[in-house]
């Protein structure tokens, strides 16, 4: 099954929806919540997006997902943030750290958790990568207190990618891709986890 219909069909057993119209990017729509919820998240070829899909799945599918490029104006009047990214060369996309340092003034009394993906040479990140790209970066920018955190595993997808790029990242996973040039390390079960672990921690 593709990724993208498992995800379509997973969300609609919970309740929630992920459409698209013909000009428009997929949206997820979320289950009803007391309160609202958001998960902004900065991704390049779409690794940091499956896992903030997962990540409010975990949490019952109540928050809704957005793509910093695609980020609603009235994000300021959600009650609570997950903000996550992936990583390249030890930071987020430009967008991410743009739009968190002109709206950090509400942005950091809102969030409540933070996760970041990263390749890390194919292995499980760990206690040394949330410290070096979440405590040291961050939640350093979104001066975010102690709030649940995850690093997360990345993905290599080599369709999704310009060639040129490709190419200066497969060598360091050249061991680990697939036959179509493909590596996913990112577990849908930590996602999940860290979903639940956010909404405990707020309850």
């Amino acid at each position: 099954m593709e990724r993208r219909t498992f995800l379509q069909a997973g969300l609609a057993g919970l309740g929630t929806t992920l459409v698209a119209a013909s000009s428009a990017p997929a949206q997820f729509i979320p289950n009803q919540s007391k309160e609202k919820w958001a998960v902004l998240y900065g991704t390049w070829y779409g690794t940091a997006r499956d896992a903030s899909v997962w990540i409010s799945e975990g949490m019952g599918g109540i928050a809704s997902v957005f793509d910093v490029r695609q980020v609603p104006a009235d994000l300021n009047t959600y009650n609570h943030l997950i903000i996550g990214t992936a990583i390249h060369g030890g930071r987020g996309p430009q967008a991410l750290e743009s739009y968190i340092n002109s709206n950090v003034s509400w942005i950091q009394s809102k969030v409540r958790g933070l996760f970041a993906v990263c390749g890390n040479m194919g292995t499980t990140p760990g206690q040394q990568q949330i410290g070096t790209l979440i405590d040291n970066y961050l939640a350093r920018i979104c001066k975010a207190g102690s709030v649940p955190r995850r690093a997360l595993g990345g993905r290599l997808t080599k369709t999704l990618m310009p060639e040129s790029e490709y190419q200066g990242v497969a060598g360091m996973y050249a061991s680990l891709v697939d036959s179509a040039g493909n590596w996913d390390n990112l577990s849908r079960a930590e996602c999940l986890k860290l979903g639940r672990e956010i909404l405990s921690a707020k309850a």
